[in-house]
Formats: structure tokens, C-alpha cells, sequence
């Protein structure tokens, strides 16, 4: 199993020439994700080899343009690819309006189908699950209404001990399936071998909480506990959190906080205010709160340890 985001983009607002509105791709357990989808991020899908053909799931945190202005434009693209494959968008309510919206006065006329999944319970809830992966909101607190999203693998099946299996020549190739959903073993003269002497554990499975635009909300700590990786955003540093107030953002030591809060592993910070010329100084202000911190920058890639 494995995680690894790729920050297409991490500034606040207004693009730059080298600032670029917030969006991540996703990678979690073989599961492709794009999570909010500002101005220009097919343009940065394209920059850092992120496959068009791999995204079927895409999550909008809320509707302010510099986390959902890039969805038309790449909506628009997979239809000049001619995909076929249906699309299915996580976001407001309202997210299915103003795409479709676009696409009828654009006459944009795609040929796959979109299937809009649009939230407003200001409850977590499972909004995604599969095999492999679980997805739940968690509810944060802008000026408009805005989720995060919890990204979770599944805990995969036991692994066999091979060496102890072969112990007991009854326990035949077509008893694996069962032995690694965690039964036991009933021999022929009654005896029970219990599933741990016969299995291994399974890997750690990995986590991941995104949490964008938001004032400082400690509520979300039971939501997001023990995650291995948290993105939380940093608009300002704390010498303006008059203003992070009052727009309903957060400062990098309220990251911190909330990361130290939650136990978890990593925390990157982004969406950093365009008034900062040094981001390093949002790196400084977080670390002394919580160690382990990482500013989101465009391209990198970020795994879980």
C-alpha cells in the first residue's frame, strides 16, 4: 500500500507568475484523486506527468475560484480527448449547476457522463468507498460553505506465515483465502489452530486529511487523529491573525496546533497569502509548535513515511 500527493498548486487568490491556485493530486493504494481544481491545473497536470486518464474522481473543497475556476477547462480538455469514461465530482451544492451551466452556454458537449455528488451536511460522512479506499468529509468553517476530505485505505487481509502453515500437511492450498480473512483452522481430529499462529499482520495502512480553507476549528481533531499525513491551510502568519479572522482563514501556528492536536505524522502547510515574499517564514512559525512540518510547494511530492 502506499500514498503520495503531488502539489499542483498551494497559493491564495489571485494566480502569479509563479504562484498557482490550490490544487493536489493524489495518489492512495493504486486509487488516482484530484482534490479542488483552481485556475490553470491542467496546465500543471500536464507539467508534473499527472495522467488525464487516471482521474475519475474529483473533490471540491467550496466554491471560491481559486479552488474550483480550473474544473471547466479540464472538464472541457477530456472532451476534446474524446473520453468516454464517466467522471464523478465531489463538491457543494451548486457544483452541478455552474459546471453544467458552462458547458451548455459553451456548448462544450461531452461525451462521457458526469456524476455530480453534491454535498451540504455539515456532519463527516462517507462520501467515496471502494475495496481499497475510504473518503469522509470534514466540515470546516469559511466564509462559504467548505469541507476537507479524509482520505483511508482499508486494512488489507492478513498475510500468510508460510513456515507454520506447512506444519499442518491438511491446511491445502484452497484453505489460503479463508486462513488470510482471519478464520481459523479446524483439523480433521478436532483440534483448532487459531488464525495468529497460522498469519502475519497486515502493512499499516496509510491516511491522509486534507483541509482546506478554514478559520482555526478544533472540533476537527477527533476526525482527522493519528493521520499520517495532514494538509492544513496557512494563509497567514500569526503577526495578521486579526485578518485570518476575520476572513475565516488560518495561521501557521494554527496549523500547528491542530497538527499537534490530532498526533499526526506530517503536516504541510500552504495556501499562503501573496503579502509573504519568504515562505519559509510560515515553516519557522509552524515549527515551533510541531516538528515535523512541510511547505506545500509547486511539484513536490510528498509520501507517507
Amino acid at each position: 500500500m502506499s500514498l503520495q500527493i503531488t502539489i499542483l498548486g498551494c497559493h491564495s487568490a489571485t494566480p502569479r507568475v509563479n504562484a498557482h491556485p490550490t490544487s493536489q493530486y493524489l495518489e492512495i493504494n493504486n486509487r488516482h484523486f484530484l482534490i479542488d481544481c483552481g485556475e490553470g491545473t491542467q496546465r500543471q497536470m500536464r507539467k508534473y506527468n499527472v495522467g488525464f486518464s487516471k482521474i475519475n474522481h474529483i473533490f471540491i473543497s467550496h466554491l471560491h475560484g481559486d479552488h474550483f475556476f480550473g474544473l471547466i477547462g479540464l472538464i472541457s480538455t477530456f472532451g476534446i480527448l474524446n473520453r468516454e469514461k464517466e467522471l464523478h465530482i465531489f463538491g457543494p451544492k451548486g457544483i452541478k449547476e455552474v459546471t453544467t451551466l458552462q458547458l451548455k452556454i459553451s456548448k462544450s458537449h461531452a461525451k462521457f457522463n458526469i456524476n455530480f455528488n453534491e454535498l451540504s451536511s455539515k456532519n463527516s460522512e462517507v462520501i467515496f468507498e471502494d475495496d481499497k479506499v475510504t473518503v469522509s468529509t470534514i466540515p470546516l468553517n469559511h466564509r462559504v460553505y467548505t469541507n476537507g476530505f479524509l482520505f483511508r485505505e482499508k486494512e488489507n487481509s492478513r498475510k500468510l506465515h508460510i513456515e507454520n502453515v506447512q506444519q499442518y500437511p491438511e491446511i491445502q492450498t484452497c484453505d489460503y483465502h479463508n486462513i488470510k480473512a482471519g478464520k481459523d483452522v479446524v483439523l480433521e481430529n478436532g483440534e483448532i489452530i487459531k488464525n495468529e499462529e497460522l498469519t502475519l499482520p497486515p502493512s499499516k495502512t496509510n491516511s491522509y486529511a486534507f483541509c482546506s480553507d478554514t478559520s482555526y476549528k478544533e472540533d476537527m481533531v477527533p476526525i482527522i487523529k493519528n493521520v499520517d499525513i495532514l494538509y492544513h491551510e496557512a494563509t497567514f502568519l500569526s503577526d495578521r491573525e486579526d485578518l485570518a479572522k476575520k476572513t475565516k482563514h488560518s495561521t501557521a501556528k494554527q496549523a500547528a496546533q491542530i497538527a499537534l492536536q490530532a498526533n499526526v505524522n506530517q503536516l504541510i502547510i500552504g495556501h499562503y497569502s501573496s503579502r509573504y515574499k519568504n515562505i519559509e517564514l510560515f515553516k519557522e512559525e509552524a515549527s515551533t509548535i510541531f516538528q515535523n512540518v512541510i511547505l506545500a510547494e509547486t511539484g513536490k511530492k510528498i509520501s507517507s513515511n
